[in-house]
Formats: C-alpha cells, sequence, structure tokens
C-alpha cells in the first residue's frame, strides 16, 4: 500500500500593516502644522512626542534590556542644562550637533549611574538610580554656573535655528520635535533588531544563561543605561526648549521621571510605538478629565484644590483600571484588536 502523499501548501506572506500606518502617520504629522493651531501643536502634539522620545530610552533600559531606572527626568535634565550651555558657550555649534552632545554627556552620566547593575538587581537597583534623581536636582539648583548665573536658576534657548531657518515658531518646533524623533526612532528600530538588541533579550530574560553562550553582559548592561540615558538627554533638550521654553531643574523632579515609568508601562514594554500611546495617554488624559469637570458642573460646586485631587484620583483609577485589563499595555490591545480583525467575522 503506497502511501499517500500530501500536497505541501506553501505559507501565505505575511502582510506588513504596519509600514503603510507609519508611512501614513509620517506624512500626517508632516503636514499637521498646515492645519494645526498653535494650542494643539505646543500643548498636545509637541509634548506627547517629546515624552514618547524620553519613554523610547527608558524602554530600551527596561523593556528589552530588563534593567531599571527612576530616574530618567535627571538624564532629562542633564540634556536641558547640557544643550544650554553648549548654545550659549559654543554658539558656533550647530543645533543639531548641539542636541548629539548633550545625549552624549548624559549617556555618560547614565553609564556611570549604571555601574551598580553590575552588582545589584531589582528594588535595590532601582534604589540607587533614584540616587541619580536626587543629586543632579540638588546640583543644578545650587550650581548656579550651570543656569549661567541667573538669579531664577532658569534656562531657556539662547537660539533656535537650522542653518539659518528660525525654529522659534510653533511650527518650526514642531518639525523639529518630529525630525528628530523619527530619527531615534528608525535607530532604536534597528538597534533592538541588532545583535546588541538581541543581546540585550537574552540578558533580560535570563543573564546567567547569555554568559555562559558568551554574552558579555557588563558591557551590554552599561551600554544599555548610556543609550536610554542618550535618548532621555535628547527629549530632555527638546522638552525644554520645543515645550518649555523656559525650565530649571525643578522641571525634570521625581514626578517627571514617573511620568516616563508610567508611559512605558501604559504604551507597553519591549514596543517602541506603544510608547507614544502612553505619552498620549498621560498628555490626554489630564486635559479629558478636566473638561468632564467642566462638563458636569462640579467646578462651581467645588474649589480648585479638591477639582485638582479629584482629577488626580481619576487619573490614577484609569491608569489602574488600564493595567488591570491590559498588563501588556496599548500596544498589545492594538495588537489584539489587529488580529481579530483579520479573521473577522470569525472568532480569533
Amino acid at each position: 500500500m503506497s502511501a499517500t502523499t500530501l500536497p505541501v501548501l506553501a505559507a501565505a506572506p505575511p502582510r506588513n500593516l504596519l509600514r503603510p500606518l507609519v508611512i501614513v502617520a509620517g506624512g500626517v504629522l508632516l503636514v499637521l502644522p498646515a492645519f494645526a493651531d498653535e494650542y494643539w501643536l505646543n500643548s498636545i502634539l509637541i509634548p506627547t512626542i517629546t515624552m514618547g522620545l524620553a519613554g523610547i530610552g527608558l524602554n530600551l533600559l527596561m523593556g528589552y534590556a530588563g534593567l531599571v531606572s527612576l530616574g530618567s527626568a535627571a538624564f532629562m535634565s542633564i540634556g536641558a542644562f547640557s544643550a544650554y550651555n553648549l548654545l550659549l558657550r559654543a554658539p558656533w555649534l550647530p543645533l543639531p550637533l548641539t542636541l548629539i552632545l548633550a545625549g552624549v554627556i548624559a549617556g555618560a552620566a547614565g553609564v556611570v549611574f549604571g555601574l551598580p547593575s553590575l552588582r545589584i538587581k531589582g528594588f535595590y537597583l532601582a534604589a540607587s538610580t533614584l540616587g541619580a534623581q536626587f543629586f543632579f536636582e540638588w546640583l543644578f539648583t545650587n550650581f548656579p554656573w550651570f543656569a549661567n548665573h541667573s538669579l531664577t536658576l532658569t534656562i531657556s534657548a539662547p537660539r533656535l535655528d537650522v542653518f539659518g531657518i528660525d525654529l522659534r515658531p510653533a511650527p518650526g518646533r514642531y518639525l523639529l520635535v518630529v525630525a528628530t524623533t523619527a530619527l531615534l526612532y528608525w535607530l532604536a528600530a534597528n538597534l533592538v533588531r541588532s545583535r546588541i538588541g538581541r543581546d540585550w533579550m537574552a540578558i533580560r530574560d535570563m543573564d546567567k544563561a547569555a554568559a555562559v553562550i558568551g554574552i558579555p553582559i557588563a558591557s551590554r548592561k552599561l551600554l544599555a543605561y548610556g543609550i536610554s540615558s542618550f535618548y532621555a538627554g535628547i527629549a530632555g533638550a527638546l522638552f525644554a526648549f520645543a515645550y518649555l521654553g523656559t525650565s530649571d531643574a525643578h522641571s525634570f523632579d521625581l514626578d517627571k521621571s514617573f511620568e516616563v515609568l508610567f508611559i512605558v508601562l501604559i504604551g507597553g514594554s519591549a514596543s517602541l510605538f506603544g510608547n507614544f500611546l502612553g505619552a498620549a495617554f498621560i498628555v490626554l488624559t489630564p486635559i479629558f478629565l478636566t473638561r468632564l469637570v467642566e462638563t458636569l458642573g462640579l467646578a462651581t460646586l467645588f474649589d480648585n484644590g479638591f477639582l485638582i485631587n479629584l482629577e488626580h484620583l481619576l487619573f490614577g483609577l484609569t491608569i489602574v483600571v488600564l493595567l488591570i485589563r491590559e498588563p501588556d499595555g496599548l500596544a498589545q490591545l492594538l495588537r489584539g484588536i489587529r488580529t481579530r480583525s483579520a479573521v473577522w467575522p470569525l472568532r480569533a
């Protein structure tokens, strides 16, 4: 009895739905300044993109390398103050190079504060990185040289121009943020697919097994802290000059570090695009809650302090409910929706 030969069916080519989505989103972002007013650019789009970039930096460290940091805002402040002093004391430096150098300085500081990761992990590592937050906030507050001996200890961009093009208007600052973020997003996407990214994920999953197969654990961990802080430094410079305009050390306090952490948790660990979903949630939810309070007429019944605490309470409850509903973040939630829609009306 001869065996029946079954035909081999070729696997259907995977449909890459993300690439056209990214292209469309990029086109929309480029033409958006022609339609959006200054409120949308200054209060929503610029902070969302900038904080999403800071989230990418922390996600490279936490989501891909499996390490932890509670001092992201400290490295954002290093980038902001470094860019300010470079623009002030070396006015011949072009703005793109200034941002890169500010990121490098923040990255070097990240490597220094990442040294404890070679010996400790978990809660103790988180506590050690928290030291960077308090140290640099103290440093930039008590040494006025970093703020050019300003009485208010505030900094603002001495200039914002690229090749003679003034970027101080809202559309110019928006395009600066979009162009910088797009380039760094592309670099991060290629980095996580490279050997370095694979080494990070191996260390994240089981560091002892990674050491057995020859991965240099120490250098990869320090590289993760350096690159994460590099991204945070550039994000801090953009946040200070493209969004706030004028800032000080307290603009990058512990609350800002927790905001970046929440962006990663809400958007999704080990997801680059999820950082912008988390940033949009962080930026838009308080605005939505404020409008909701006004619509319900609560503003006339309670004082401003109570309403602020109520908004914080609702904001925290929203985060808790979201993480219970989808612990892997908004990125995983969208992936699930896309998977179910691909086989609709059948059940996934």
